[in-house]
């Protein structure tokens, strides 16, 4: 039987197209609240050091209204670190992005990085904050995660989207079926995110039926152009659990 998953709406390209004219069209904080009432079961943000889309403000003032789980992404230098602590989301999740970058396209190598990870994850935990490493489908990653004290996974499915529609689906999908079995035998929960859509989206679910959450944003915000928000967000559910 398959466990249900959880639905996070990234919301970095609502707030992209609203720097890109000034202003305050679109209202960040009345769409997220009108994500969450359409049926989303999380809302996700990734605030950059230059703001580009999500600012710092923008995390302060949505927490107050939210009704789901908070999911805080970022690199997890000290300015990040006390935004997270002074919003208290229900979950944070680190991202090895340098600041530059234009989207996160890469997991933590968590070994390398052990000492950082390890000081971080105790300082989250000592917050009731939920952890989350991004990682490449490595298993071998999913026990370092483990060994420097994340609660969970979020496992970067960017070359699953990519190869989706060109590769035989079993040899695509093992090692992220592998990463799974490996981190739920060590403790960690399980979520998913990067270029996950319309199309790719259910048979990730049904062959990971460990998943916890999927992180959605650019496809989403892409398909609401096309079917409405409100539309577009039921198609995802049903992808999730309900077919």
């Amino acid at each position: 039987m398959q466990s249900v998953t959880r639905l996070s709406v990234n919301v970095n390209k609502i707030a992209t197209l609203r720097n890109s004219r000034g202003g305050n069209l679109p209202n960040l904080l009345k769409m997220v609240q009108d994500i969450e009432r359409f049926g989303a079961e999380g809302i996700t943000v990734h605030p950059r050091p230059d703001e580009r889309h999500i600012r710092y403000n923008d995390v302060r003032e949505l927490k107050p209204i939210l009704n789901t789980e908070f999911n805080i992404e970022g690199y997890p230098d000290e300015r990040f670190l006390a935004l997270v602590e002074e919003v208290m989301p229900e979950q944070c999740t680190l991202v090895p992005d340098p600041p530059g970058v234009l989207t996160s396209n890469t997991g933590w190598d968590v070994q390398k990085n052990a000492e950082q990870l390890t000081a971080v994850n105790a300082r989250l935990r000592a917050k009731g904050i939920r952890s989350s490493l991004f990682i490449n489908p490595e298993p071998e990653q999913a026990i370092a995660a483990a060994a420097v004290g994340a609660d969970r996974v979020e496992i970067y499915t960017g070359v699953y989207a990519e190869h989706f529609d060109n590769s035989p689906f079993d040899q695509l999908i093992l090692p992220y079926q592998e990463t799974a079995r490996v981190a739920v035998a060590a403790g960690l929960g399980i979520n998913a995110g990067h270029d996950l859509n319309l199309a790719n989206l259910k048979p990730f679910k049904k062959a990971l039926c460990q998943l916890d959450e999927v992180s959605i944003g650019h496809a989403l915000i892409c398909d609401a152009l096309y079917y409405g928000i409100e539309n577009t967000i039921q198609l995802y559910l049903r992808c999730l659990n309900k077919e």
